[in-house]
């Protein structure tokens, strides 16, 4: 133990910051694994009632959307507790490391705990990991993968039908501490299969692992699943760098007092697609042109993944968001990156001759953005 009383203050600095990153971790990992066993729990209860529920038969294919209605919260929409039974569904060698977290929390009912253990016991003799039925064997143990993977990391587990594919993003995810968006990048760059044909897999996996984005302990607090399992509101919820942040606030203040009709309505807008959280950067409806305005922020070079992403967004909103009397919306994309500047609007659907004029005189000037641009980079450089 440091004897405080002969202590330099760099040395007390460098204690504190210790304690509290240790602590900041231990805090980020309780919560992590209370929102995964809730949500394994949660679809244990709804996958064991569709098989012996009394009155299950008076709901059907409705069940998900009547408990959702009769829980009445966002963090139990029926979106979610249709993913928490996927996640029971996908990972039941998770039940014996869920089930021993549960029993020493004594808030967890006795009754719901003997039920658990039963089931798991079943599990254990019955339906054993996916992985172990093909291979005799465990690539990775449940409880590893329960107590160094978030519920976010899990998510882009579940389309994986592969057993012996999703140990493998497991394992690499846990060694090389990925974060949520280096662990989908991964798999949408099939790194498995990659590695699957390369002489060198040690060599393909280290490859993959130069300038990997590592998990952060914010990661784990700013997830969506944290917060709703808190009862935060989701549009507390950032997912920007510092850099982007401060463009963001910038970008804002910038739209708002280019006047034109902009009204602000909402940052870091999350909608679902395909049982998927996505985010407006930036939403806006123009009072004068009767239409939302959505505008994206990216700070790196443009590619076609981008422009797909707001062309999405656009859909979506023509979909779903729009009222009564509202024209199509817009979308604004900018991208920034070290010499690199552009601005692109997108109109999906507008007919041209009718729309695209009017909204260009109350739509900010391209020549306007890019001059904003340009001080922003000055500004941050």
């Amino acid at each position: 133990m440091i004897r405080l009383k002969s202590m330099k203050l760099n040395v007390l600095a460098n204690e504190i910051k210790a304690i509290n990153e240790s602590l900041q971790q231990s805090a980020a990992k309780a919560i992590n694994k209370h929102v995964t066993a809730r949500n394994w729990l949660i679809g244990y209860c709804i996958f064991n009632y569709e098989q012996h529920g009394e009155d299950r038969a008076a709901y059907g294919e409705r069940t998900l959307q009547a408990l959702a209605e009769k829980i009445g919260q966002d963090g139990l929409s029926y979106r979610n507790l249709k993913l928490f039974r996927q996640f029971y569904l996908a990972f039941p060698e998770l039940s014996s490391s869920i089930s021993r977290f549960l029993l020493s929390d004594s808030r967890i009912g006795q009754p719901m705990i003997a039920q658990l253990e039963e089931t798991v016991n079943k599990l254990d003799t019955i339906r054993q990991s996916a992985i172990a039925q093909s291979m005799n064997e465990e690539l990775i143990s449940p409880e590893e993968v329960f107590s160094s993977l978030s519920f976010t990391h899990i998510v882009q587990l579940l389309s994986l039908k592969d057993p012996v594919e999703k140990a493998f993003y497991e394992i690499q995810a846990i060694k090389g501490i990925w974060s949520v968006r280096e662990l989908k990048r991964q798999i949408d760059s099939n790194l498995y299969l990659r590695t699957g044909l390369s002489r060198n897999k040690d060599l393909s996996v280290e490859k993959a692992n130069v300038g990997a984005e590592k998990t952060d302990i914010r990661d784990v607090i700013r997830s969506p699943y944290t917060f709703e399992f808190l009862g935060l509101k989701s549009k507390e919820v950032v997912e920007e760098s510092d850099l982007e942040s401060a463009l963001m606030d910038h970008l804002q203040d910038f739209m708002l007092e280019l006047g034109n009709g902009f009204c602000f309505e909402a940052r870091q807008k999350r909608i679902v697609i395909d049982d998927k959280y996505y985010f407006y950067d930036l939403l806006f409806y123009n009072r004068i042109l009767h239409c939302g305005v959505i505008l994206e922020l990216k700070s790196k070079e443009l590619d076609y993944a981008d422009m797909a992403q707001l062309n999405m967004y656009v859909n979506y909103y023509r979909a779903n968001m729009m009222n009564d009397g509202d024209n199509p919306p817009v979308g604004i994309l900018l991208c920034t990156e070290a010499g690199q500047e552009m601005v692109q609007y997108t109109s999906p659907g507008i007919d041209e001759n009718v729309f695209v004029s009017t909204y260009m005189l109350h739509l900010p000037d391209r020549e306007q953005i890019l001059d904003w641009l340009r001080k922003e980079s000055c500004r941050n450089s």
